[in-house]
């Protein structure tokens, strides 16, 4: 199986309750075999719209990566990113 990539833009609103979220989020991720790549790193926005984080994770599969969104410890962590930033995140597998 292909390796799945979480690719988050996001504009954080909120520093104090993201960086809640981020603690939660990151032990949540680390759970399900998730590494970070890029976390808030310098950047080049060529098309869309611009947010000022970037975030991209990489997981063992896509599966994992989606059950990872819907486990219940990620799920508590973005209870603090909701009304704390505005998000965009998308799965995508890997081409073999």
């Amino acid at each position: 199986m292909p390796v799945a990539f979480w690719i988050a833009h996001v504009e954080v609103t909120d520093e104090a309750a993201y960086a809640l979220y981020a603690k939660g989020a990151t032990a949540a991720i680390a759970a399900h075999g998730g590494v970070f790549l890029a976390r808030g790193g310098r950047y080049v926005q060529l098309e869309g719209r611009d947010r000022a984080r970037n975030v991209l994770a990489r997981f063992p599969d896509l599966e994992t990566a989606v059950a990872c969104y819907h486990s219940e410890a990620y799920q508590a962590a973005l209870d603090h990113a909701r009304g704390a930033a505005v998000r965009d995140l998308v799965v995508v597998e890997a081409a073999e």
